[in-house]
């Protein structure tokens, strides 16, 4: 397991990126915008991280603004911890074994989402391809907030 990074929602674009850009000195290493989705997506590196994060796309802070308006309570704000995982199928297959839920199983082979159980989101994003979707995975529903 690798981490990858840590995604907050910001209300302000210009205000998130003078904060963490202008004063705390990180940098913008991609940005992602989607029409359809009505999102951007920022990615931050801290500049001690700047070479790593270029070559490897860790360990980044993603700020993500919803183009539609949204008031964050609660932590909504934060939003997950995310890590890359060899195989996802094993890694949800052994978490469930475990007791853990998961709340957005890989249908796709590629993402799945659980909840620590102090119910931070975390994300699993499969390490290179996606895997072929399998069973019980394609099946499965989503459950609960992820």
């Amino acid at each position: 397991m690798r981490y990858l990074h840590t995604m907050v929602r910001v209300e302000d674009v210009d205000a998130s990126m003078n904060f963490y850009c202008g004063l705390l000195g990180m940098i913008e290493t991609r940005r992602y915008e989607s029409e359809k989705g009505r999102f951007t997506l920022i990615y931050l590196a801290a500049p001690a991280d700047r070479e790593l994060a270029g070559q490897t796309q860790a360990p980044l802070l993603e700020l993500t603004y919803n183009w539609d308006p949204e008031d964050y309570t609660g932590g909504r704000n934060f939003g997950h911890l995310a890590y890359e995982v060899d195989d996802i199928y094993a890694t949800c297959q052994k978490l469930q074994d475990g007791g853990v839920t998961i709340n957005r199983p890989p249908r796709d082979g590629h993402m799945a989402f659980v909840r620590s159980p102090d119910g931070i989101s975390i994300e699993f994003l499969q390490k290179g391809e996606s895997l072929a979707p399998a069973e019980p995975w394609v099946s499965m529903a989503n459950t609960g907030n992820w």
